[in-house]
């Protein structure tokens, strides 16, 4: 009896300090999908409207950490708004509209009890009446992947106890972004950029996770282009390791965290753990073409060639983020090249290629590619423009780093680097 009264008193105490949602919330919080609305103008556009519904649906139900009330379900009463309201934490709205040659879908997460509206979106495809499947993909893709992010902010609260945090959010956000835009054509120039801004906007802010998480994921991208030297790579992942084990107990679901500690298990060779990871950051982005690139990448060093095709090519499907298009396109050339399918990967590396020149590494791979088609000309011209982004690299430096990786990766790779070789990278 005693006991039970500590606990009621302790409550009480407690209740005017603790917010009524923390007190009472439900476990998972709980987001109605209400049906897509569409402009009238077109009898197609009941239709996708409809199919576009039902993808966001499925998508949101996947993540993890909440659950999903389906639109007929938050509509049955008749009045949608109100039902949804009534028994959901939050809502997801949106209208389809049909232009001359596109669709666009505008997209909103609001908190149900108050109407505030936490986050909008929008997104736009060519209305190709020849694949609209791709275009409802990516229709809800492009505003899935913002709203399950933003989503993802909300549920998962920074584990920042500085009095400084509230005040700093929008600077880290500012700094985060300027810096991602940076690196959106990935020149080491633009690399080099991005990693001053960041580590600039974390002198003025030492105790800011988010920027630590977000420097970290930045240079392991650095280390994957190898832009770092051996021993500058060695001190970088020290502390990405240390900053991104800070961060996973901090906040273990957010989303930035798991895909930077992804990326950074990805740079460092520990493909098995990276798959894990990325499958984790994908349950609560189902949409993340960034997760799926790293898992892509995994299944190609564990010799998994034709899993990783499919893997980009769901990257593909969605495209999104369009900063990182790029990265899945090669990733869908490098698999065609190293299942000895070189005419396929043609202009999948073509198309990364003018969407990202400055790497370099692709051209060699596109080189080996023209090579083996019988294209010597454009293959010498491709190894010449590597050489250029990339001097000195010759047959030892042009290959990735195999620690980890397969037996069958390392042998596609020997006949991709020789491929390489025949078309003019220098041996030595």
């Amino acid at each position: 009896m005693a006991a039970l009264f500590v606990i009621v008193m302790g409550l009480a105490v407690a209740a005017p300090v603790l917010k009524p949602d923390l007190l009472f919330r439900r476990t998972p919080p709980r987001l109605a999908v209400m049906p897509i609305a569409d402009d009238g103008n077109d009898p197609r556009g009941a239709a996708m409207a409809a199919e576009v519904t039902g993808r966001l649906t499925d998508g949101f139900a996947k993540i993890q950490n909440i659950s999903v009330v389906a639109p007929r379900m938050a509509a049955r009463s008749g009045d949608g708004t109100a039902a949804s309201a009534a028994s959901s934490d939050y809502e997801l709205q949106g209208e389809l509209q049909h232009g001359d040659r596109s669709w666009t879908l505008r997209a909103r997460i609001v908190k149900a009890a108050t109407g505030e509206v936490q986050s909008v979106v929008a997104a736009s495809v060519a209305a190709d009446d020849a694949d609209a499947q791709l275009a409802q993909s990516r229709l809800v893709a492009g505003v899935g992947h913002v709203l399950a992010r933003r989503l993802n902010e909300i549920l998962e609260p920074s584990g920042s106890s500085s009095a400084s945090r509230k005040s700093s959010v929008g600077g880290d956000k500012v700094a985060v972004e300027q810096a991602l835009a940076s690196i959106n054509q990935t020149t080491r120039e633009r690399f080099g950029a991005a990693q001053a801004m960041l580590q600039k906007a974390l002198a003025d802010d030492p105790d800011n996770l988010d920027i630590a998480v977000a420097l970290a994921s930045l240079q392991m991208r650095g280390i994957q282009m190898v832009w770092f030297g051996p021993e500058e790579a060695a001190a970088v992942e020290g502390r990405a390791n240390a900053t991104l084990e800070q961060a996973l107990r901090s906040k273990p679901n957010s989303i930035p965290v798991l895909e930077a500690t992804c990326r950074f298990l990805s740079a460092t060779n520990h493909f098995v753990e990276s798959l894990v990871t990325c499958a984790k950051a994908l349950s609560f982005d189902p949409w993340n073409g960034s997760a799926l690139y790293l898992i892509g990448l995994g299944q190609i060093y564990l010799g998994r060639f034709e899993d990783a095709l499919a893997t980009f090519q769901q990257a593909d499907r969605y495209d999104t983020p369009p900063a990182s298009r790029w990265t899945w396109l090669l990733g869908v050339g490098t698999a065609h090249a190293l299942m000895g399918r070189y005419e396929e990967a043609l202009p999948w590396l073509q198309r990364s290629i003018a969407i990202t020149p400055g790497t370099g590494r692709s051209h060699f791979l596109l080189a080996a590619a023209y090579q083996r088609t019988g294209r010597a000309e454009e293959a010498k011209a491709a190894i010449a423009e590597g050489l250029r982004l990339r001097p000195g690299t010759n047959r030892q430096s042009v290959w990735p780093p195999m620690k980890n990786a397969s037996p069958i990766c390392i042998a596609a790779w020997e006949r991709v680097v020789q491929a390489e070789v025949d078309a003019g990278l220098p041996e030595q």
